[in-house]
């Protein structure tokens, strides 16, 4: 299972790079039942950093990374998250600190994964 948890990591890092354009410097993912939960740390870009000096761009900060995090998978349809583990995507919860720059996602499946 480890290896799968490793893979799912890697999947995170790579849909986060490829449609963000900053992947986690670090992402560790633990499977339990239906849900492959992924804490990250290191997922702000320079920019993001930037514009957090100010903090009447928080809002807007954490509103990109949780609520349009959702929405993209959404229309991405995460086709090799669904393959490596054998069920079907429903729906992604998802949170930000930004001042630690942690992430803790839940992508939610419709089966057990473990």
């Amino acid at each position: 299972m480890q290896k799968n948890e490793q893979a799912f990591a890697n999947l995170v890092r790579s849909y986060r790079k490829k449609h963000i354009g900053k992947d986690p410097e670090k992402v560790e993912v633990t499977f339990k039942g239906s849900w492959a939960i992924a804490y990250m740390t290191g997922a702000l870009s320079k920019v993001d950093n930037f514009y957090l000096k100010d903090a009447r761009n928080e809002e807007m900060l954490r509103y990109a990374r949780t609520e349009v995090i959702k929405q993209l998978y959404d229309e991405i349809n995460p086709d090799e998250m669904e393959e490596l583990v054998d069920a079907k995507f429903i729906k992604l919860f998802t949170d930000v600190d930004l001042a630690d720059d942690e992430v803790v996602s839940i992508f939610v499946f419709d089966k057990s994964i473990e």
